[in-house]
């Protein structure tokens, strides 16, 4: 009897172990953003997730951390080409290693979604996503459109005279900084993370987001002015680390990519919900929309970035600046 229960168990033990690592999944990704779990990023980095498990039979597994919980954008870019983290979405940070993917967040070069679209998806986009798996390491698995980035101030700011003296918070990219710095702001490089605090104790005066980071970053809450700009119109990648991705079966790269096309036509639905809706949303947060005049900013911004831009991406800037 004693000899039957013990064969009866050890039994059922080898079945629950069968059955434990038939559920565990091969590979385990860790993606890492910077922004809450409200953004559309988030819920199509969630998506990714739940179709890459669907593609491999649940053999790949992507875990999603939000509100820079694995660390800072550059520290994560790092962690990334190190290898202790798998993936994030990042965008205009990237020309820190690669010259060319300061055209993610040109001031004033895009003017539309469908000028984007073709820019991204053609010989332009085509050569910034080679450039970036080059130098950084990194491998585009998908793109979101950004919405136009809009200055946020306490002051109404409508045209650049008023910027005079304004410290204003930047991403550490250094075209956005040297055209701010053309159009009469004092840029303050800082981290998304800081932005709130800076604003609230008054180290920095200003920033500048689409609206969905300004809404994201309860921005409304230490900002009372929004002054629309629409400074830029950009893309971000979700990408991976290219040695990661590369030593993967082709199969889960496959399903990687098709994954990745599945999550950019979710979050494009989501962009175009959100946008519809964060002006009035922002409004009756108790911001006050002031209407800027654009084309003295872009008079400034155009010729401050003819002599900021690097010589070497000067040609493939004309190129998608002069796309239609």
């Amino acid at each position: 009897m004693i000899r039957k229960n013990l064969s009866l168990a050890l039994g059922v033990l080898l079945t629950c172990s069968f059955s434990v690592s038939s559920w565990a999944a091969d590979v385990t990704l860790k993606l890492g953003h910077p922004v809450n779990e409200e953004h559309s990023w988030h819920k199509a980095s969630l998506k990714f997730a739940e179709q890459v498990k669907q593609k491999t039979n649940g053999e790949v597994e992507v875990k999603v951390y939000p509100n820079e919980s694995l660390g800072k954008e550059m520290d994560i870019i790092n962690a990334i080409q190190l290898g202790s983290v798998d993936m994030t979405i990042t965008g205009e940070s990237l020309q820190n290693w690669a010259p060319s993917a300061a055209l993610l967040g040109v001031p004033y070069m895009i003017t539309s979604s469908e000028q984007m679209a073709k820019i991204v998806n053609g010989e332009v986009g085509a050569q910034i996503a080679k450039d970036i798996e080059e130098k950084a390491k990194l491998k585009t698995i998908a793109w979101f459109e950004r919405g136009p980035r809009n200055l946020t101030a306490n002051r109404p700011i409508t045209n650049p005279s008023e910027l005079k003296g304004l410290t204003l918070r930047l991403p550490n990219v250094p075209l956005f900084i040297g055209v701010w710095k053309e159009l009469g702001a004092q840029p303050t490089p800082m981290a998304f993370s800081e932005v709130f605090t800076g604003l609230q104790q008054g180290v920095i005066e200003g920033q500048e987001n689409p609206l969905s980071m300004i809404m994201s970053g309860s921005f409304f809450e230490v900002q009372k002015y929004l002054n629309r700009t629409e400074h830029v119109r950009g893309w971000i990648y979700l990408m991976m680390g290219s040695k990661k991705f590369n030593k993967l079966k082709p199969e889960y790269q496959q399903a990687i990519l098709d994954a990745g096309k599945e999550a950019q036509r979710y979050e494009h639905e989501l962009y175009l919900a959100d946008e519809a809706k964060l002006i009035d949303t922002l409004q009756a947060k108790g911001m006050i929309l002031v209407d800027v005049h654009q084309n003295e900013f872009a008079a400034i911004a155009n010729k401050a970035v003819e002599k900021l831009i690097n010589p070497q991406i000067k040609p493939l800037y004309e190129k998608a600046r002069d796309t239609k």
